[in-house]
């Protein structure tokens, strides 16, 4: 799961088969007046405080969210002993992983605190608390504002609850926006920032069944692997040290081995990234006949050449680990999704609600002056921004997410600039020099050039065939006269010529930065060519952004009306 700032509680219970499943999702601080009295009889054995406390321990203390929400993990002793599943620690095990050391073959065990392995960037968040903070937002707006007026409005307020609430603690502090800028949340966070690696079975139970039975239900798979909290002798988040101790957390899951019976009460609580549950059938539609088709096509190439090497080469496989499991995991997501979509007739089910909606809508003067452009506004964006949407999904996965070089290079954007206008910065350009060093050993580790070398060949020549010509880049007509139209050549001169593939060039760089250095890299010219081309898609695209956003605002406000 990508990038999370919410917590929702989703609800699938266990019945016999006479009985069937309820479903949804739920922030914590709403259970008790919403769900408490129907979970209660299906045989739940908590009570809403012991799920959701701010004063006392309660289950949101056990419950943590790994790399800021892309996973979720559960405290499960009292010295900060993480379980989470084994795809969100596959990273890491590949990380420590080598041809001497294959702990994705083998698994990994520590059999002592000085054993677990640190991870450097990983980080472990816990929920302190959140609020309804909707009023205090909503009082600022009015309905003579435009959408971007609105939305500057809103981040201006919210920054003051956010500075008023954080002082001077070291908890992150956000507001989100939930059901479409209708609602908006504080969040109070405490981010760890050491977080180890304990232990992790062999990939062959880790991830039995391997990319064919991602997303499939059930799986007979070992999905676990385990890390640990560790906190400064203080108690509070620091970096990596070894006079780090192990997290005392205000509460832990305790583990049950007495199994489970037909008919037992479940619940997951936990951090799902995000939730498309109110996508409209426009949306639906673009993502059944647009943005997962374009995923699906350019990752079966990707995955595909990587596949090769990886069969080929035991360092290879070890090096490309993780990185084919990252990309595999959306693939294999967004097949499984557009065959759900269409098995479960989702447009046709959204469109049927959206015409309820109007005709609603349309019984009386006052809901019309109200909400009646939300679903023409949600329409024409979508119409108007189809052709935009294609292509910025387009440079996403097969530029900004392809070829290994052009991310890679998209990391020294920001020193560019500061060489560019603020040459004389030596404080933000040395920063910015160290965050790149600070990649470059890890990218190098795991970086096989002739296996980058290919992919890069077949997504760029991907984009020149898929997407409309008044979106490619200049590079692509010296591809056409210099090199005959083999992408296969001009890659083999780009990565001849470019720093970016090469840890030693890259680090003599890093050592004296000069802007032209950058500049004559040919990696570096198509990623900014690429950067330019993305902005101006970002910038024509923009106001049919504000109207669907508009839209979708006016259209859920009115469901909550409709369908309280």
């Amino acid at each position: 799961m990508k990038k999370i700032y919410t917590i929702l509680i989703g609800l699938g219970l266990l019945f016999n088969s006479s009985l069937h499943a309820d479903e949804g999702m739920w922030l914590p601080t709403l259970i008790s007046q919403l769900n408490m009295g129907t979970m209660t009889e299906l045989g739940l054995k908590l009570s809403a405080e012991d799920i959701y406390n701010i004063n006392e321990s309660s289950l949101k203390d056990a419950i943590v969210a790994l790399d800021h929400g892309s996973c979720t993990a559960e405290l499960v002793s009292d010295k900060g002993l993480l379980l989470t599943n084994h795809h969100c620690g596959y990273g890491e095990i590949q990380e420590h992983s080598s041809e001497k050391h294959d702990y994705l073959s083998d698994g990994f065990w520590a059999m002592s605190l000085d054993e677990e392995l640190p991870n450097p960037g990983k980080t472990a968040t816990l929920l302190i608390k959140m609020e309804d903070v909707t009023d205090k937002i909503m009082s600022e707006l009015s309905d003579s504002l435009s959408e971007q007026e609105r939305w500057k409005k809103i981040e201006e307020t919210s920054n003051k609850i956010i500075e008023e609430e954080k002082g001077d603690t070291h908890y992150e502090v956000r507001v989100e926006s939930l059901f479409r800028d209708n609602k908006f949340y504080l969040f109070v966070y405490e981010t760890f920032l050491d977080v180890r690696l304990v232990g992790a079975p062999p990939s062959t139970i880790g991830k039995f069944g391997g990319d064919i039975d991602n997303w499939m239900w059930p799986r007979h798979t070992g999905d676990f692997s385990m890390f640990r909290i560790y906190t400064g002798p203080d108690g509070k988040p620091a970096e990596y040290s070894k006079e780090n101790i192990p997290y005392v957390p205000k509460h832990h899951i305790p583990v049950s081995l007495d199994g489970v019976e037909e008919g037992d009460f479940a619940m997951v609580f936990g951090y799902p990234g995000r939730t498309q549950r109110y996508l409209t059938s426009y949306g639906v539609k673009n993502v059944l006949e647009s943005k997962n088709p374009g995923r699906i096509k350019i990752r079966t190439k990707k995955l595909e050449l990587m596949k090769e090497d990886m069969d080929a080469s035991n360092k290879v496989r070890i090096q490309y680990a993780s990185k084919y499991s990252r990309s595999a995991n959306y693939w294999k997501s967004s097949i499984g999704q557009n065959k759900g979509l269409k098995r479960l007739k989702v447009y046709d089910k959204k469109k049927q609600l959206e015409n309820e909606f109007v005709s609603w809508v349309n019984e009386n003067d006052e809901r019309k002056a109200k909400y009646g452009e939300a679903i023409p506004l949600i329409e024409n964006a979508y119409k108007k921004n189809e052709e935009l949407s294609y292509t910025s999904n387009y440079i996403f996965e097969a530029i900004f997410g392809g070829g290994e070089i052009l991310s890679f290079t998209n990391k020294t954007k920001l020193l560019y600039k500061t060489l560019k206008n603020d040459p004389n910065n030596a404080e933000a350009i040395n920063s910015e020099i160290a965050n790149i060093k600070s990649r470059t050993e890890r990218f190098f580790k795991d970086y096989n050039a002739p296996t980058d070398k290919k992919i890069t060949a077949a997504l760029l020549k991907m984009y020149y065939e898929d997407v409309d010509k008044k979106y490619h880049p200049s590079v692509f007509s010296v591809i056409e006269k210099k090199y005959k139209g083999s992408f296969e050549k001009f890659v083999d001169h780009m990565f001849a010529k470019s720093i970016f593939v090469d840890e030693a060039k890259m680090n003599e760089f890093l050592n004296e930065p000069y802007i032209k250095t950058l500049e004559k890299d040919p990696p570096f010219q198509i990623m900014l060519s690429f950067a330019d081309i993305y902005y101006n898609v970002f910038q024509e695209s923009q106001q049919y952004g504000n109207d669907r956003r508009k839209g979708e605002r006016l259209f859920l406000a009115g469901l909550a009306e409709l369908l309280p």
